[in-house]
């Protein structure tokens, strides 16, 4: 059996959580490969809201393995909190919940440092959301890093204490003020808290479930223009969201991948700093704020919002290898009479481009839009692709032939009901 893999295609926030929801029925096991609780997973049914942060998407399915990769960074804390929100549900998490003994550990000081080093950035900021993600991952490149697996190592203190002295003469250096007594109390209650759970090599885990016919899911966080290779540099988080960080953020060959869902959404949004050609400054940029409640299920900050952009999504189809696209928030243009789709970016120079600049940070870009017609109208009661409103098909057309993959799952709503799903 083969992986399938389901990862967003903008800035991140595209709805990944719901999709996962929504397929997971069909999967035995969902696997996290990177990221860590700098991603919120929204996920929303039985009119309730469940927002993730390091726990994988399929954890409200009875039948599911849950994964939580060595490509993920995990804090303890956060956890242990993440899990107590979930004791309302009775989830068995002995049998459904495994985590990397490879997966790296956030440190109190990784967030101290976060901090530290966003303040001596003045207004250059990157936008981190201060969850000591970065740091963390800088420590495990740098081979300082203590992972999950060191916690059930007697000299798991001794280790924490060499690293955080490190840590801490880093902070002393930017004078950064700080109180660590209290923080290092709760993480060490969550570090005890952490040791009753499934903690294993979850590539051996993986591996065998695919040998033995098993069908996985490979979730992703964040989103594709947020690579730290690939993305709006250095504007970026600090892992591999692209396909390819599946084999390295889960123990899984190249050959194991099949099918690579993109999620995008219906528009764009962006969270903190970095270049957005197509952010609107206007009424109708907070229109879309408004109507699509973006806002960040992490830190609560709102979101940039702009017009769909076909260069950046061409760039991550043909990197991730994207066999099929899933659009979200549909519903949110229900009220626009005339659409807007950037096809082309206009650079300093007065030529054209329908490629993603390397030094888009740097460079003008303007904007070369399509407008088409809004559907204007309720998409309430649709359930199938027959349902849909001429402008909304038009519109998902237009798209499939700019990026010439096709769109086979439109969400029209924030419950797992409100999606229609194309069959084959």
């Amino acid at each position: 059996m083969k992986m399938d893999v389901l990862l967003g295609l903008q800035w991140g926030d595209e709805g990944k959580g719901k999709v996962v929801d929504v397929l997971a029925p069909k999967y035995d096991m969902v696997a996290r490969f990177q990221g860590g609780p700098n991603a919120g997973h929204t996920l929303e049914f039985d009119g309730i809201k469940h927002v993730l942060h390091q726990i994988p998407s399929g954890i409200f399915r009875d039948k599911i393995k849950n994964v939580i990769g060595n490509g993920v960074v995990l804090d303890p804390v956060i956890f242990k909190k993440e899990i107590h929100k979930l004791d309302p549900f009775n989830i068995n998490f002995s049998e459904n919940l495994f985590i990397s003994n490879k997966t790296q550990l956030i440190l109190p000081t990784h967030r101290l440092l976060d901090a530290a080093y966003e303040q001596a950035k003045g207004n250059k900021k990157i936008g981190s959301t201060l969850k000591g993600i970065g740091p963390t991952y800088q420590d495990k490149i740098a081979r300082l890093g203590l992972r999950v697996g060191d916690i059930l190592d007697d000299g798991f203190e001794d280790k924490y204490r060499s690293l955080v002295n490190e840590h801490e003469a880093i902070l002393s250096f930017y004078k950064h003020q700080y109180e660590l007594k209290p923080l290092e109390e709760e993480f060490f209650e969550a570090v005890s808290f952490l040791k009753k759970f499934n903690i294993v090599s979850t590539e051996y885990l993986i591996n065998k479930e695919l040998k033995s016919g098993k069908s996985v899911l490979a979730e992703g966080a964040q989103g594709s223009l947020l690579d730290v290779d690939f993305g709006s540099y250095p504007f970026v988080t600090s892992s591999n969201t692209m396909t390819a960080g599946v084999c390295t953020g889960l123990g899984v060959a190249p050959s194991s991948i099949n099918r690579v869902f993109g999620i995008f959404k219906a528009y764009c949004t962006r969270v903190g700093s970095g270049p957005f050609p197509t952010e609107l400054f206007d009424e109708e940029g907070v229109k879309l704020q408004k109507i699509g409640n973006e806002f960040g299920a992490t830190t609560g900050r709102p979101r940039r919002c702009g017009w769909l952009d076909i260069p950046a999504l061409k760039y991550v189809v043909m990197i991730n290898g994207v066999t099929e696209l899933f659009m979200m928030k549909s519903d949110v243009l229900c009220d626009f009479k005339t659409i807007k789709v950037c096809t082309h970016y206009k650079l300093p120079d007065g030529s054209t481009t329908d490629e993603f600049p390397y030094d888009i940070v740097d460079k003008e870009i303007t904007p070369v839009y399509k407008e088409l017609e809004g559907w204007n109208t309720s998409l309430e009661g649709v359930k199938g692709f027959d349902d849909m409103p001429k402008q909304l098909v038009d519109y998902i057309k237009f798209i499939e032939e700019q990026l010439e993959v096709p769109i086979n799952l439109v969400s029209m709503g924030p419950d797992r009901m409100q999606t229609v799903i194309r069959n084959h």
